[in-house]
């Protein structure tokens, strides 16, 4: 092997311009320790290619992807190494431990980085903070720099939302951000798909394995080469291993391969071997000042030794790693199970003695999964809810459940209430971070409770009873909801005031709002405020402040929205995730229910952001179905249909929280004109139902009416009206009551007698008053095009023509079909526009109708291009360039390019054409 420079750095003589940086590698003979770099050309010009960008300004994101040992990381240093000076490398590991290090690859970036930016990560601070520190920090780089993130395939969440949060800025900056990935290692539903989705505009290098004739080359003989291909498969560590063990004439299978590395393990003098199997459970790999402590005062010269034989490697913050991992996991799984678990416990030993160890979260996370390997139970019950405090601290809840976890195989060994509070921790962060089976939360809440009953603490009952009726709440068991938060306030009632029956109280404030009863739900949020600022509990307040606050703005009272604010803010000075995330959900469709749609917008992806990087994936997909439904009253249909698609396809979501976007996706369809819409509406429905709601049932209602109206199928659309005249009118909204009434009338049914309808909505009462153009026109005003050409249309006449214009414009098809035969009906067939033949399909596939070439030049500004650059890039003159640039924009309704990036930013969708 090379040796490397100094850490952090690779130093040359020569700088390099974009000019100088190779597009090509000659090809790299295995003579003693050179790298093997055949066929790896056009990978290492797609990188320097990269670079070129970096250093003008426009950073790039390249993801290199392999199976093991294809040399991912032998690629990135020939590379680094030829860029010379003008670059500063940071490289980032992420380890196999059974519970990944948080933002363990930033914490090896930042000790050769910032110091001061890893001492923040380190202390736990929160996520928010340090990716925004982090991000000031990049900004202030006057020359290139590049951050290599090795083995994402085995990140934490919160490495992956580093991910996210640089990818979607990185052409922002001077910063080349190169990650690998291990191909076998990623399932369809690996988390890393799911980023690498949300970033399309990445540089996606695909490494294969070498062809025979470069294996030919390596060997130097045609016989062995083909033998050797034929036992590798062109797999250059196996190759270069074979090679090296003198073997490479043995024609050995893949299996072998293995048997091979440990022939030359076999052969180093015991201790060495020894020092080697000891080693090898270190995922991570150990500084020097450990190794000694490890292996005692031979371990240093021991150490050495396997650095000079090319056992061991030094990488750039000199701690020791094996050569490869594959000699790594090789070396772990010849040792038999008496002899590593002895390694374990010797191990976590030596960390639990170093100075930070009670202190230092990335030595704790070795240290639990040495602990955890080793079968020493009692002290994984003491260390994963220590940390599993912390994570959810920094908002890495799933991480917090997996140290949990950790901890609950054991639960059979702890006190009853060490157990109670391990439960009932395990419930409650599987359930913000939707991890694990309903089942196993349910349960875990359940063995809580009895746990806690059999101490007689009833106020800990209480407190799970009302975390357990929210779990069913969200999977539409609201029956069972309604009974555990009356079993909890009926035990706690009975007992001197406290926190758990105020909390109690705004349980069952939360259900009575959710049921729109929304007088009893302002009562019993009031006095739940009351009694948690007795108290001094902001948590329970904040949870209180939002049940009342959006029960008095759905029913117009006064000042719901500064109670709503207040919950918010509450909830995000004091870090309650779960309680900001509701803010977020509950004041932003208010504001939707309102037509404040800018505000509501803005909110709702403030909330989006907020939720996905703090593990509330639940809360997240719930707000997504929320922003559809946004979309979809602005007329942006394909929009909505792409972000519904997204959280209706996702497995295992509640059925509560994924109801709003399959409502949406029904609607959708209906006015797209797309198959299946009924099936969807139906099930909807169906799961609506369930609940008992009326929000979950109203919109739906309303939805299937229209749906039998765009078909001509009166009597569908009457039995659905039907349906809807059994709710109360108090359980209805004015939006709610207008759009009834108003289908009644399209649909020739009297209008009930007795009706106060002076306090609906402006566009629905002015079309119940025979005024369709001015309903029409609020319509407009509030940017709702389709109602306002479905009023138009229904007036008929010489408004018909505008309400066909509209609906075609919006790619609604079934309501513009009805148009037409109404106007031909009418004989009305002078000025009303042909039938569009559509427009290209991927427009029609485009949430914004754009071209496959402007979906091109879209990719293209993103990434900071010029429209000079573009028009090279295409091949097109810079005029047409111009003009595509321009469509963009207009379809975008954006002033420039920067509010391109940042919609892209926030909805990455919106670049990949679906």
């Amino acid at each position: 092997m090379p040796s490397f420079p100094a850490p952090g750095r690779f130093i040359s003589r020569v700088t390099a311009s974009p000019q100088m940086l190779p597009t090509a590698s000659p090809p790299m003979a295995a003579t003693g320790e050179r790298l093997v770099l055949f066929e790896r050309e056009e990978a290492i010009k797609a990188i320097c290619s990269a670079y070129a960008n970096t250093q003008a300004g426009k950073g790039r994101l390249v993801v290199i992807q392999g199976e093991a040992g294809i040399g991912k990381t032998s690629l990135i240093q020939h590379v680094c190494t030829a860029i010379g000076a003008a670059s500063d490398v940071h490289w980032g590991w992420n380890d196999p431990f059974s519970t990944p290090r948080p933002l363990g690859a930033l914490q090896d970036i930042l000790a050769t980085l910032d110091s001061e930016l890893g001492e923040m990560v380190a202390k736990g601070s929160p996520q928010d903070a340090i990716f925004a520190s982090l991000l000031k920090r990049l900004m202030r780089l006057l020359s290139p720099t590049i951050l290599v993130i090795e083995d994402l395939h085995w990140a934490d969440q919160a490495t992956l939302d580093l991910i996210r949060f640089l990818g979607r800025r990185i052409s922002l900056l001077r910063v080349l951000v190169i990650v690998t990935i291990r191909s076998g290692e990623l399932e369809h539903e690996h988390a890393v798909n799911k980023v690498l989705g949300d970033l399309p505009s990445a540089v996606r290098l695909v490494l294969p394995a070498l062809s025979e004739a470069a294996v030919t080359a390596l060997a130097g003989h045609p016989e062995k080469g083909e033998a050797i291909y034929r036992a590798t498969l062109g797999n250059p560590f196996f190759v270069t291993e074979l090679l090296a063990d003198g073997m490479g004439a043995t024609g050995q299978p893949p299996a072998s391969v293995r048997d091979a590395v440990m022939a030359r393990w076999s052969r180093l003098p015991a201790p060495l071997r020894d020092f080697l199997d000891l080693f090898s459970l270190l995922p991570s790999g150990a500084t020097r000042a450990f190794v000694e402590a490890l292996a005692g005062t031979a371990g240093e010269h021991l150490a050495e030794e396997c650095l000079e034989r090319g056992l061991l490697r030094s990488d750039e913050k000199g701690v020791l790693i094996f050569r490869h991992e594959l000699a790594r996991q090789a070396t772990e799984d010849r040792l038999s199970p008496v002899v590593r678990r002895e390694f374990h416990i010797r191990i976590a030993r030596v960390l639990a003695e170093l100075p930070q160890a009670q202190t230092d979260t990335t030595l704790m996370a070795q240290r639990l999964h040495h602990l955890t390997l080793s079968g020493d139970a009692q002290a994984v019950l003491a260390l994963g809810p220590s940390l599993a405090a912390r994570a959810a601290a920094m908002g890495a809840h799933q991480q917090a459940a997996n140290y949990l976890r950790e901890a609950i195989r054991h639960v059979a060994l702890a006190s009853p209430d060490i157990a109670a509070q391990l439960y009932e921790n395990w419930a409650h962060e599987t359930f913000l971070a939707s991890v694990g089976a309903p089942e196993e939360t349910i349960e875990a809440y359940k063995q809580a409770i009895t746990l806690w009953r059999s101490l007689g603490r009833i106020d800990k009952v209480g407190l799970n009873l009302c975390r357990l009726a929210r779990l069913h709440w969200r999977h539409g068991e609201t029956d069972r909801a309604f009974h555990y938060t009356e079993q909890a306030v009926g035990e706690l009632e009975v007992l001197p005031p406290s926190a758990e029956l105020a909390l109690a109280f705004s349980t069952r404030s939360q259900f009575l709002m959710l049921q729109d009863r929304f007088e009893d739900a302002i009562a019993w949020g009031r006095r739940a405020i009351e009694l948690s600022d007795e108290l001094g509990r902001a948590e329970i307040r904040a949870h209180a402040l939002n049940n009342v606050g959006t029960a008095l703005m759905i029913t117009r009272g006064p000042d719901g929205d500064k109670l709503l604010e207040e919950s918010l803010s509450i909830a995000l000075d004091h870090g309650f995730h779960d309680h900001a995330s509701r803010g977020y959900t509950n004041y932003s469709e208010c504001l939707m229910i309102e037509r404040a749609f800018d505000a509501a917008d803005a909110l709702m992806a403030e909330g989006i952001a907020f939720c996905a990087r703090h593990d509330l994936d639940s809360a997240t997909h719930y707000l997504l179905g929320h922003q559809a439904q946004l979309r979809m009253e602005q007329g942006r249909f394909h929009e909505a249909e792409t972000i519904a698609n997204r959280v209706v396809q996702k497995p295992s979501l509640p059925r509560v929280m994924r109801l709003p976007a399959l409502s949406v996706l029904g609607r959708v369809h209906a006015r797209l004109g797309v198959a299946g819409a009924l099936d969807l509406l139906q099930r909807a429905l169906e799961e609506g139902l369930s609940t008992g709601e009326p929000q979950r049932i109203i919109p739906v209602r309303l939805s299937l009416t229209e749906l039998a109206w765009l078909r001509d199928d009166r009597s569908g659309a009457e039995a659905q009206i039907q349906a809807l005249d059994a709710f109360r009118v108090p359980e209805l909204s004015g939006w709610d009551l207008g759009e009834l009434l108003v289908w009644r009338r399209r649909c020739g049914l009297p209008i009930p007698s007795g009706l106060v309808t002076d306090a609906l909505p402006g566009p629905r009462l002015a079309e119940l008053q025979g005024d369709e153009a001015g309903a029409s026109r609020i319509w407009q005003l509030l940017k709702q095009p389709y109602e306002a050409a479905l009023v138009l249309m229904h007036s008929g006449g010489s408004s018909l023509p505008q309400a066909i214009a509209i609906l075609d414009d919006l790619g609604a098809k079934p309501a513009a079909a009805l148009a037409r035969r109404r106007a031909q009906q009418a004989g009305l067939t002078r000025g009303v526009p042909k039938a569009p033949r559509g427009p290209y399909a991927s427009a029609r596939r485009h949430p914004l109708g754009l071209t496959a070439s402007e979906q091109k030049v879209l990719s293209l500004l993103v990434q900071g291009l010029s429209n000079k650059e573009i028009a090279l890039h295409c091949s097109r003159s810079l005029r047409t360039i111009e003009h595509q640039v321009s469509s963009v924009l207009a379809k975008f309704n954006a002033s420039n390019r920067m509010e391109v990036l940042l919609r892209v930013t926030n909805e990455p969708y919106l670049q990949g054409g679906e």
